[in-house]
């Protein structure tokens, strides 16, 4: 039986729009042509942040986020950036008894935000804060240290197999894909995903009925 839930963030629980706008809005680059930089990115299967650096080559990332903070243009999340089925998600699987975690690859700063929307979570935690991200496994041990159950009673949710579906399964805990975002559409129907996904899911509402059967 399931015991505890471990939500992903981006494109799980919320949508990157503002994420990707905002950077594109800081290079000076059309979101238009950003976004799909982000498309060819998810399609090579390389990491989204290869879209920043084929915008703006050369780039250093970690000080253009220190200078978009110094300028008062860092990193925003509030409730609209949250999926409209997170919260009814997340308070019928409280009522049934699951423990609840977000964990994803986001900054420190990402953490203190999310927490900020006091979402009905056990516990909210990022990469960041962490010092480790995935799909390294030591960010999944990191995973099964505040799981509070075994790694077959815990579940992994993300839209991303390399980042989510395939660690989590080598990790030996439980994997449900969702089809939500640019990661989770294009890569859904693929063999991989079919194989090693335990559930395949288009909203966190279908998380409940997993957890009952």
């Amino acid at each position: 039986m399931i015991q505890t839930i471990v939500f992903d963030v981006g494109e799980t629980i919320t949508r990157d729009d503002r994420y990707w706008a905002s950077w594109a809005d800081w290079l000076d680059v059309p979101r238009h042509t950003l976004s799909a930089l982000v498309g060819a990115v998810v399609a090579r299967g390389e990491d989204n942040a290869e879209a920043l650096r084929l915008a703006r080559p050369g780039i250093d990332i970690p000080a253009q986020y220190r200078a978009r903070d110094a300028a008062g243009r860092g990193e925003g999340l509030d409730e609209s950036d949250l999926y409209g089925d997170v919260r009814p998600a997340m308070s019928a699987l409280r009522k049934m008894g699951v423990r609840l975690i977000v964990a994803g690859n986001q900054t420190a700063r990402a953490g203190e935000l999310l927490r900020d929307l006091a979402l009905p979570a056990d516990l909210v935690v990022t990469s960041g804060e962490w010092g480790v991200a995935k799909p390294q496994p030591e960010f999944f041990l990191r995973v099964m240290e505040v799981a509070h159950a075994a790694p077959s009673e815990t579940l992994y949710v993300g839209d991303h197999p390399a980042n989510d579906v395939f660690p989590a399964k080598d990790a030996g805990l439980r994997a449900a894909h969702i089809r939500r975002g640019p990661w989770g559409h294009l890569w859904g129907d693929s063999r991989e995903v079919v194989v090693a996904a335990d559930w395949r899911i288009n909203s966190l509402t279908e998380l409940a009925d997993i957890v009952r059967n």
